[in-house]
């Protein structure tokens, strides 16, 4: 009866760390929308958030597929976008997924999985603007023209011969604010955070680029993958869920993920 007894006190203290064990903590901005975004409203593709907001998005979709190929259960953890690697090499989570791209930067600092969208640089302007019919970077001479903070989109821009840098932003809400305002000519975006944009603000459209006209960058900075902790026993299955997520559902995802961001309509 005794050793019955001490069995069950043991699973008992088990418990909580089989359920702690069973959570995947996934950090992102929720901030960057098509990618991610925070909601007040509950929605049955939303996540919800400790303060009772709720998180969504293209990343969201994502994270909650590798969880439940994992059979883990989803935690979002809203993370500034310059916390995100501290978050991850501490362990606060457990993978960044956040549009992030496997920069060579960054993967002297954690590893990336196989990538899970890719992408190319537009620029977002004012639909009306004067730099609304550029079809090439040297057509955004004079432009007064940023990106976001620590990003590599903020890195091309001295690629376009005469433009005026501007200082870098920290969200892209924030550079959205400034182009309406008209303190920008412009910013750098991957296309789908473009088409966000534009679709939430009627006054901004973006520019596409046609091959040999437009920025110059490593292929891994317009891919997105799945950050994780160096040598995380984590990467393989991560990397074996993504390739069962055909391309044709990863570009259903994202257009539903546009069609369902806030203000989209």
């Amino acid at each position: 009866m005794k050793k019955v007894l001490v069995w069950a006190l043991v699973l008992m203290m088990a418990l909580p760390v089989m359920a702690s064990a069973a959570t995947l903590k996934v950090g992102m901005e929720c901030n960057y929308a098509p990618f991610n975004w925070t909601q007040s409203a509950e929605s049955e593709t939303a996540v919800k958030l400790p303060d009772g907001s709720y998180a969504d998005g293209y990343d969201v979709q994502v994270a909650k597929y590798i969880a439940e190929k994992l059979g883990m259960e989803l935690e979002i953890v809203k993370t500034e976008w310059d916390g995100l690697p501290p978050a991850l090499t501490s362990g606060k989570i457990d993978a960044i997924i956040a549009g992030m791209s496997p920069t060579q930067e960054r993967k002297l600092v954690i590893d990336f999985s196989d990538p899970y969208y890719e992408s190319n640089l537009v620029v977002v302007v004012k639909k009306d603007g004067a730099f609304a019919n550029a079809k090439e970077l040297k057509d955004f001479a004079g432009a007064k023209i940023t990106g976001q903070l620590n990003t590599f989109h903020y890195t091309v821009i001295n690629q376009i011969e005469g433009v005026q840098q501007q200082t870098a932003m920290e969200t892209f809400p924030a550079m959205i604010v400034a182009l309406s305002s008209g303190r920008i000519d412009g910013y750098v975006s991957e296309q789908p955070g473009a088409v966000s944009a534009a679709a939430s603000n009627p006054d901004l459209a973006y520019v596409m680029f046609d091959e040999g006209k437009g920025f110059v960058c490593d292929p891994a900075d317009t891919t997105i993958a799945v950050g994780l902790q160096k040598g995380s026993a984590l990467l393989a299955q991560v990397n074996e869920a993504l390739a069962d997520l055909d391309t044709e559902t990863r570009e259903q995802m994202m257009e539903q993920a546009i069609a369902n961001q806030p203000l989209s309509e």
